[in-house]
């Protein structure tokens, strides 16, 4: 008689066994899910969501194709690209840029008027290779110290901080206007710093022959200090100046470029200190301000000292900053409040913006179109953030995108921080979407992915 078949069941015991087993592994794997999403890193957006206490920001080095920082001592609140020779919308690294300055020391004997040359500025994607090749193949300094950025200034002693600098180019001539905190307008010729610069030989001679720095030009008819200034684009040498009284000057270059013949009758609509000026890309003799008294004015030259245009409450507190578009009748503004609004000139009179932005938290302090793109702009705030825009953008697909995302306008392309108490940002003419910040804690020189 054959034996019976062995049993293939598993007894009662074995089968608790089993699911107690796999009861365990699904609690180890939820708790792992768990750990990971703790460990997860959040997008911070500023303004929607405060930083909790023991939260940091860390920097996504992914998200920029350029990042660099640097310091020049002093802190430079305000300064201007100087157009070079290496040719106009580049985007091959490594990347170099000339950069005049003006600092705000604490006395006025340790001011300085200052050339930069940043030159070997690598992308960030370059960064990430020299990071994989290290761990693969261990340090090398020599390609190292090749790679690193490179930084010459030409400095001479400015007595007196500098509240603003524009540059501008006319023949030969690289000229720098300064605006002095001693009430002074200075006209500067930059040739030698930009010489000292690209050459150790010509540094060395820079250095023994400059003591101080002397202007080609200076005028004190402004009777206060001011922060307004600004070259036209049209008519080399042409100058515009206004101060915290109200009264702007406007300025003609004489034969020779070595003096200006200065109006002795000022524009003076305004009833509080004016902020900044433009000059109209297109009209020779068409210019923007805008003041602490709220308004937005537009002036011809040609006609008695009074705005043609003008747009009285344009901001609900003081106006500090406008930037006039290259290619488009519009004007970007950003005052006290806060507040960044786009101004049609074709409607400017109605005193209505064609768009405005609440972004920022803090009085807005520098503004400027991007000169590639006419629908891109930047602007920076006292909050410590500079933000992109662009407002060709209409609308977005946010239904995947976490819910504090939504709160953001769709034209908002970026917010950059890192550095405390920005002043002043430009755009890099020549340099692909390149965007140069001062504050007190240092410049920094960047391409957002976005731009």
């Amino acid at each position: 008689m054959a034996a019976p078949e062995e049993d293939t069941l598993p007894r009662e015991d074995e089968e608790i066994e089993e699911m107690e087993a796999g009861d365990s592994d699904e609690d180890e794997m939820e708790e792992e899910d768990q750990e990971e999403e703790a460990g997860e890193s959040e997008v911070y957006v500023p303004g929607v969501k405060p930083l909790q206490p023991g939260e940091e920001l860390e920097m996504d080095r992914s998200a920029y194709r350029m990042y660099h920082e640097c310091q020049t001592g002093a802190p430079c609140l305000s300064f201007d690209v100087v157009r070079d020779a290496e040719g106009e919308g580049r985007e091959k690294f490594p990347m170099s840029m000339l950069l005049c300055a003006g600092t705000q020391a604490d006395t006025a004997l340790s001011n300085r008027l200052i050339v930069m040359r940043m030159h070997n500025l690598y992308g960030t994607e370059k960064e990430t290779e020299e990071e994989e090749s290290s761990d693969e193949s261990g340090d090398d300094d020599d390609d190292e110290e090749e790679n690193k950025p490179q930084m010459e200034l030409a400095m001479v002693p400015h007595y007196g901080g500098i509240n603003r600098v524009r540059v501008t180019q006319n023949g030969e001539q690289s000229l720098a206007a300064v605006w002095c905190e001693k009430g002074l307008v200075e006209i500067f010729d930059l040739r030698p710093q930009l010489e000292a610069v690209h050459s150790s030989t010509a540094m060395a001679a820079f250095i023994k022959q400059h003591k101080e720095a002397t202007p080609l030009f200076s005028f004190s008819g402004h009777m206060t200090e001011g922060f307004a200034i600004d070259w036209s684009p049209k008519v080399p040498g042409r100058l515009v100046s206004g101060d915290c009284k109200k009264n702007i000057h406007v300025w003609e270059p004489r034969e020779g470029g070595t003096s200006w013949k200065i109006d002795q009758r000022p524009f003076s609509s305004h009833n509080k200190s004016v902020e900044d000026l433009q000059w109209s890309p297109t009209e020779a003799t068409v210019f923007a301000s805008c003041s602490v008294d709220q308004s937005i004015r537009i002036w011809d030259i040609r006609a008695p000292p009074k705005s043609m245009l003008s747009a009285n409450e344009a901001h609900s507190s003081d106006v500090n900053v406008i930037s006039w578009n290259r290619n488009e009748p519009f004007l970007l503004s950003g005052g006290d409040d806060g507040l960044l609004k786009v101004w049609d000139l074709r409607q400017f009179q109605s005193g209505h913006p064609v768009a405005s932005f609440k972004q920022h938290s803090a009085p807005i302090t520098s503004v400027e179109w991007s000169p590639i793109d006419s629908s891109v702009f930047a602007a920076s705030g006292a909050d410590d953030v500079i933000s992109q825009w662009d407002l060709s953008v209409e609308s977005c697909d946010i239904s995947e995108q976490a819910e504090s995302l939504k709160k953001l306008p769709p034209q908002l392309l970026f917010l950059h921080q890192g550095q405390k108490e920005v002043k002043e940002l430009h755009w890099h003419p020549q340099i692909q979407g390149t965007l140069i910040s001062t504050a007190l804690s240092g410049f920094n020189v960047f391409r957002t992915i976005s731009v």
